[in-house]
């Protein structure tokens, strides 16, 4: 292994680590060189896994034993990887260091496929509008993952699922689940060519439409049906739309769903927060789906 022993981050090819912000990472202006970090050896063995490309490593070095069988295979694809190690004195000056168990790894951010790539095949998927918690990110992507969801589409006003907080709560399944961005390819807005929608269901929710999904916007409401609705048991392909704490989904949002969708609580409870909400609305649709594919095969079977 390419071994790269230094003093201290002050070390200039150490800077993804130790002086970008996680704006200049993303590097929006140049796409091309867009970075995250992964925080952790199995979250940095999910990244490689799901086929993102790794810059460097950087960790002390009492983590090499362990780490050794991994950066073999990463070093397999990619021989001159380099392997950063440096002084766990140095390593502790990296906010959350102590947290990642002793490895990071900086990698290629990929580009995003589109919502029909992302989707194809899917029957169960989640939307996140506008969720701005990056724990509450990472645990739908972890529940996501869990529990079957097969895709998750997020807005453009909802935090990034490659942010470092995001990623470490998610412990990589972000790498696990195909993601992409909805709602950043709408028409003019404004009369400005190729701007963002202001509200991303304008288009985004016809999209899925076409796409064969039924919309389901999980909020409180009047009109909202209960989870566990037969309607929603027998959809063929449903989204679930998530908002954000406090404020909820758009009123546009839940004006374009074909369903409001509540889960019927008890003792006065009138919500969830919005990561256990997801973690109980997946695990009843997915249940709900194992059950009518049980139903279809047997009757199959007796036809």
């Amino acid at each position: 292994m390419p071994l790269v022993r230094v003093n201290s981050l002050d070390d200039a090819r150490l800077d993804a680590y130790a002086r970008l912000t996680e704006a200049q990472l993303r590097s929006k202006l140049e796409p091309e060189r867009a970075l995250f970090i992964a925080e952790s050896t199995k979250v940095i063995e999910r990244a490689f896994e799901g086929g993102c490309e790794p810059l460097s490593l950087l960790m002390e070095e009492k983590w090499l034993p362990s780490a050794q069988a991994l950066i073999e295979r990463m070093e397999a694809r990619f021989p001159d990887l380099p392997v950063f190690v440096a002084p766990h004195d140095e390593l502790s000056r990296l906010a959350g260091f102590e947290v990642t168990r002793g490895a990071l790894g900086a990698f290629r951010r990929p580009a995003l496929p589109s919502v029909a790539d992302v989707v194809r095949g899917a029957r169960l998927i989640a939307v996140l509008e506008n969720i701005t918690n990056h724990t509450n990110v990472g645990a739908i992507f972890r529940s996501a993952a869990a529990l079957g969801v097969d895709a998750v589409l997020v807005t453009p006003t909802c935090y990034d699922p490659l942010y470092r907080r995001a990623v470490r709560v998610s412990m990589g399944t972000v790498f696990q689940v195909p993601w992409t961005r909805i709602g950043d390819d709408a028409p003019a807005v404004k009369g400005r060519p190729g701007a963002p929608a202001l509200n991303w269901a304008e288009t985004g929710v016809p999209l899925l439409h076409e796409l064969g999904f039924t919309v389901c916007a999980m909020a409180l409401s009047d009109e909202s049906v209960p989870l566990d609705s037969p309607a929603l048991a027998h959809a063929e392909k449903v989204a679930l739309v998530f908002g954000t704490e406090g404020d909820g989904l758009a009123h546009e949002t839940i004006a374009a769903a074909d369903y409001t969708v509540r889960i019927p609580m008890a003792h006065g409870v009138d919500s969830l927060n919005v990561a256990a909400a997801s973690a109980v609305a997946f695990w009843e649709l997915r249940r709900s789906a194992v059950a009518d594919a049980t139903a279809e095969r047997a009757d199959a079977a007796r036809s």
